[in-house]
């Protein structure tokens, strides 16, 4: 669609939504400060740069094998400036500790925030925001998926200290950047077959944690978060780092509860937990992704669940308690094509809540009036919120609709079609 149609049609939605109360402009600008943190993983398949030709661990899958994927921190780097030029709207980038860049080898727990230099002055150039994460698999000490939790106290102790270690990296991306780093900590942990003893594993994970963040660090460079998972490939019988584990810990630690849409049992949404657990932690942290069955990181679609949790991030109001991370690794398709669906529909899904009238909506709920709020809640899934967003992405020098796609296609046949 030309420029002068995307205006046009753009004006008769504008004034569609004024007729509900919305207001377009206004909310444009309000989606321009929502950021969604992509993750540097879908890049290189998981790989990273300390040993990126080792295997996998850690209940870690990735599926295909699409040809171009980066092999050097440069071409992620570059990768990732080619799908964030394809998205409109603030970003930030989610790094593993796996992603240092060393002329030397370096153990997991002794990385320091030299080794991620590069990133940061990245960052600063591409005026975005660094998150992190401690890699505490596809190590030879995370073998028998055993970490924090480990009843071996030397193995125990490699895995606190590399968290340490890497709060410290994460606290320098807060310090560097001016905006907090949320650093989420997952770990494999658990076994394949009925365990005896479930509770001296899950002892030594608390204990381990508050090991791991007895320093006090300003909130104001760094935020902790942990995340719990249902099961894993090598851990599908129990997982020590359970959801009423950390959502416990959370609480009771004042740290971040984070939520993967993956991570639970199949019938269990993560837009249902929001409001809950609201009530008793500061802030979470959410992974939106995309569970078939189980937790295979598929790309995020414009699906129900998408919609509905960034519904409840708008609103219960959430937006100054919720970071919004992606996490999803497909490597049966072009990794940048990936990232930016994936990215796009998360921001789609944010204008599509911020296009609601709440406040008519919240009114008609308090009058007992369920037939208006029924209504409105129908009739507001036809309003032309397509419109805005070819609007958004034009004003913000974005590709509208599929041009994106063509953008992609090109870049792959210069760029990722000469790489081994």
């Amino acid at each position: 669609m030309k420029p002068k149609h995307i205006e046009t049609v753009y004006g008769i939605a504008k004034e569609q939504f004024a007729e509900h109360g919305i207001d377009t402009d206004a909310v444009m600008s309000k989606l321009d400060t929502i950021a969604v943190s992509m993750h540097c993983w879908q890049g290189d398949d998981v790989a990273g740069f300390e040993a990126p030709d080792g295997p996998l661990t850690g209940g870690i899958q990735v599926t295909g094998n699409y040809p171009g994927k980066a092999n050097t921190p440069q071409e992620l780097r570059q990768d990732i400036d080619k799908a964030m030029s394809l998205i409109p709207g603030d970003l930030r980038l989610n790094l593993h500790a796996i992603y240092l860049e060393a002329d030397q080898p370096v153990d997991r727990n002794e990385i320091k925030p030299e080794h991620f230099s590069n990133w940061v002055e990245w960052a600063k150039a591409k005026n975005v925001g660094l998150d992190f994460n401690p890699s505490c698999f596809s190590h030879p000490l995370s073998a028998d998926n055993l970490t924090l939790s480990h009843h071996n106290d030397e193995i125990r102790q490699f895995w606190i200290e590399h968290c340490q270690a890497s709060r410290k990296v994460s606290e320098s991306f807060g310090q560097a950047l001016g905006t907090p780093s949320v650093m989420n900590i997952w770990i494999p942990d658990g076994y394949k077959d009925l365990p005896v003893d479930r509770f001296s594993p899950r002892e030594r994970l608390m204990n381990s944690l508050d090991e791991i963040i007895k320093e006090p660090i300003s909130r104001d460079h760094h935020l902790d978060a942990v995340e719990s998972k249902l099961f894993g490939i090598g851990t599908e019988a129990y997982t020590v780092g359970s959801n009423e584990f950390y959502m416990g810990y959370a609480t009771t630690r004042d740290i971040l509860l984070c939520m993967d849409a993956g991570h639970y049992h199949p019938t269990e949404v993560v837009s249902e937990k929001i409001s809950a657990v609201m009530n008793y932690v500061r802030e979470v942290l959410l992974h939106v992704s995309r569970p078939i069955r189980w937790d295979s990181d598929h790309v995020v679609l414009l699906d129900d669940e998408t919609q509905a949790i960034a519904n409840e991030i708008i609103r219960g109001n959430f937006l100054n308690r919720v970071h919004i991370g992606l996490d999803f690794f497909d490597a049966s398709i072009n990794r940048i094509a990936a990232w930016t669906i994936g990215t796009r529909n998360m921001k789609k899904a944010l204008l599509k809540a911020l296009l609601e009238p709440v406040d008519r909506l919240k009114q008609a709920e308090l009058d007992s009036d369920f037939t208006s709020r029924l209504a409105l809640l129908e009739e507001q899934k036809s309003l032309p919120w397509n419109a805005v967003w070819d609007y958004y992405c034009m004003s913000r020098d974005v590709p509208v609709g599929e041009q994106w796609l063509q953008e992609v296609k090109q870049y792959e046949r210069e760029v990722l079609s000469n790489r081994a």
